[in-house]
């Protein structure tokens, strides 16, 4: 979604306060209000947050799954005090909304308005918190690490869309008797790899930078963009029963010139960049420069019908080469504190954790295929760490494993699918089920792994005695002899 969608959201008047003649109209009479619901929800959002992530960060657990908890628990599988007009039936079962109502002479229609205007902004603060996300991540990657990794992360990356895919789809079609297009979006689902989530562990764990975690990144850049075209595939074989070629063919070209071009052009107008930053006078004059370059690569990608935050992690990493990455890394940390949780607690708010519950019959079904996509998405994305090559004493299980969580990429697939109608119930339910579970699984199981990864490098293996003694004497012989 566009930052310049917020300008068509009904009752979303920014200078209502200057000019109160606007309030003559029923929807800038709901401004204010609009404004009271979006204060409330992101209260909700940072208390939730910080509840979350002190929790888990003294347990010794990712503060990341913290904040999708917490969100779990505001949003609409608890609390309710969360909740997204997708996800609810009406506009009372928003614990908020209710407040609001007791608070306030709203009617039902205004109500029902407010209702989507302040979760349109929430979705918006939580898109931008994503983008600031991948924009600081590509600050504290090394491009130059990032590209001596890069045949290696095409590899996982592709091994990591094919081998889920293909199981994914032979397995729901040969053994739940699936037919196959909606076997094919199922196995589409099953391709794609959250990025935010991922790399915010890698950062939290200190693992960013590591050779390992470059080719984490790095891959699941390029999954993202093949998620991307997987995604615009089988989105058309659903609506229209074939594939547009053209389609594809300008997804690849768009994708492939963005990432190459941006970075290169990048590079070269780095010292231009600088020269501009070192002649400005006003305060914040570094971050709202390179802000701007973010934006506008991220508007650019999204333009071209790729992820924004493709946009601005490759501005990241061209910023990343100048001589103001540290202190920019420094002034883009308090942005990130306050946008980033609005992203994971949104994502686990719209997670509906009731399709778990096997006492209710028609999830049964669903349960049983998820079980399935379960195992087909961690084999499939773990075999990707063993698909490395020419990296000897490299962890591969943490490779594999960084590449597991599908978070809100995932729940896109099942969204395009239930929309197109394809998908039935249960098989709908069974993808809900799996990026649920792949994505609380996979940070503890990310800290786990690189941490039995250290103690094997750590932990030499110990020499017999017969030869340690023979060792030594060899040596005392060579140092009589010399």
């Amino acid at each position: 979604m566009s930052w310049f969608s917020l300008l068509s959201i009904p009752g979303f008047y920014p200078f209502h306060c200057f000019q109160p003649w606007l309030a003559t109209t029923p929807e800038a009479a709901n401004a204010p209000l609009i404004l009271a619901a979006v204060l409330l929800s992101l209260v909700v959002v940072f208390l939730a947050s910080k509840l979350g992530g002190e929790i888990c960060a003294r347990i010794d657990l990712p503060p990341v799954l913290g904040e999708l908890v917490g969100g779990v628990v505001v949003g609409i599988s608890a609390l309710h005090l969360l909740v997204f007009p997708e996800g609810v039936s009406s506009v009372d079962e928003s614990v908020l909304m209710r407040l609001l109502d007791i608070t306030s002479a709203a009617d039902q229609q205004s109500l029902t308005t407010i209702f989507e205007a302040s979760s349109e902004v929430i979705s918006v603060l939580a898109e931008m918190g994503v983008v600031i996300l991948l924009f600081e991540i590509g600050l504290e990657s090394d491009l130059k690490e990032l590209l001596k990794v890069g045949p290696q992360a095409t590899v996982v990356a592709v091994v990591g869309v094919v081998t889920p895919f293909v199981l994914g789809t032979v397995g729901l079609t040969m053994l739940f008797g699936v037919p196959v297009v909606p076997a094919i979006f199922a196995g589409a689902a099953l391709t794609a790899t959250s990025i935010g989530i991922t790399a915010k562990v890698l950062a939290e764990i200190q693992r960013l930078t590591s050779k390992e975690g470059q080719i984490i990144i790095g891959a699941a850049v390029l999954d993202d963009v093949l998620g991307i075209i997987v995604l615009a595939v089988v989105a058309s074989l659903a609506r229209e029963g074939t594939v547009e070629i053209s389609n594809v063919i300008y997804l690849v070209v768009s994708a492939s010139v963005f990432l190459i071009g941006s970075i290169w052009v990048g590079r070269l107008l780095n010292p231009v960049f600088v020269a501009i930053v070192d002649g400005l006078k006003t305060r914040g004059q570094l971050l709202v420069s390179a802000l701007i370059v973010a934006f506008t690569l991220s508007y650019v990608a999204d333009v071209i019908q790729l992820e924004a935050i493709l946009g601005s992690f490759a501005a990241g990493l061209i910023l990343a080469e100048t001589d103001k990455r540290h202190e920019l890394q420094e002034q883009v940390i308090p942005i990130a504190d306050m946008l980033v949780p609005v992203f994971f607690i949104s994502v686990g708010a719209k997670t509906d954790v009731s399709v778990l519950n096997p006492f209710v019959p028609e999830n049964r079904e669903g349960l049983i295929m998820a079980s399935f996509l379960i195992l087909v998405a961690i084999v499939g994305k773990v075999v990707t760490g063993f698909a490395v090559f020419g990296q000897p004493g490299i962890n591969r299980l943490a490779i594999g494993v960084g590449m597991i969580p599908r978070g809100e990429v995932g729940l896109v697939f099942a969204a395009v699918g239930s929309t197109s109608g394809v998908l039935s119930k249960p098989l709908n339910a069974a993808i809900i089920v799996m990026v649920i579970l792949t994505t609380f699984l996979a940070p503890p199981l990310l800290r786990v792994v690189f941490q039995q990864g250290e103690e094997t490098v750590e932990t030499p293996i110990a020499s017999p005695p017969s030869e340690a003694i023979a060792a030594s004497e060899s040596e005392e012989v060579q140092s009589e002899t010399t």
